[in-house]
């Protein structure tokens, strides 16, 4: 695997840190210390070694708990004195059995789309949502959801063969959003779509 080489001279202990992210949440799970002996046997192994300080010696994670690192790739900041470490952990990262060491769960996040996620289903269930569109939608069962979706689709095509682009996108959202409304009339979250879309990468 090719990485630029730390500057090593510029540690006292001729340690950096390692900063380790999953490469599908990009969730960052721990932050650990290497050598650059550690650093070579984890890009030659492809499991993420550190130099523990505690131990003193190397230490691969996973060598006792089987919750290995898998490594994706290494990356050198600007300054060359630190490392990002893109891996596909196995199993939880933290001793304490937590996902991360900041005790997070490495769920996927979609940004502004999860957010929606949450307000949708805050609206649907708010105790005054009757008052929200969201929750008259609900209020009128999937089959109206499911038709809306089907409007919203429609009218993406409409303008997607025209050349507003501005009503394109205008209508584009409006797809979206009804579409994460269906998604939890069904009882799914954007993430059950990314799983199945993970099952078909080959």
């Amino acid at each position: 695997m090719e990485f630029k080489t730390p500057d090593w001279d510029k540690t006292n202990d001729g340690l950096i840190p390692a900063i380790i992210q999953d490469a599908r949440t990009k969730n960052v799970l721990m932050l650990g210390y290497m050598n650059a002996e550690a650093l070579t046997k984890t890009a030659e192994t492809g499991k993420v070694t550190f130099f523990s300080r505690s131990k003193n010696r190397l230490w691969t994670k996973g060598e006792e708990s089987g919750n290995f690192l898998n490594l994706v790739s290494i990356k050198n900041d600007c300054d060359q004195d630190s490392l990002l470490i893109t891996v596909n952990p196995v199993g939880p990262t933290c001793h304490t059995g937590s996902d991360t060491c900041w005790n997070e769960a490495n769920d996927s996040n979609f940004g502004f789309l999860s957010e929606l996620e949450s307000t949708i289903e805050q609206r649907r269930t708010a105790a005054d949502g009757k008052k929200s569109y969201v929750a008259s939608l609900f209020g009128k069962g999937i089959n109206k959801i499911a038709q809306k979706v089907g409007e919203e689709a429609v009218e993406t095509v409409i303008e997607a063969m025209d050349s507003n682009d501005e009503l394109f996108l205008y209508e584009s959202a409006d797809l979206l959003f009804h579409y994460l409304m269906l998604l939890q009339a069904k009882g799914f979250t954007l993430k059950d779509i990314e799983a199945e879309l993970m099952k078909r990468k080959k």
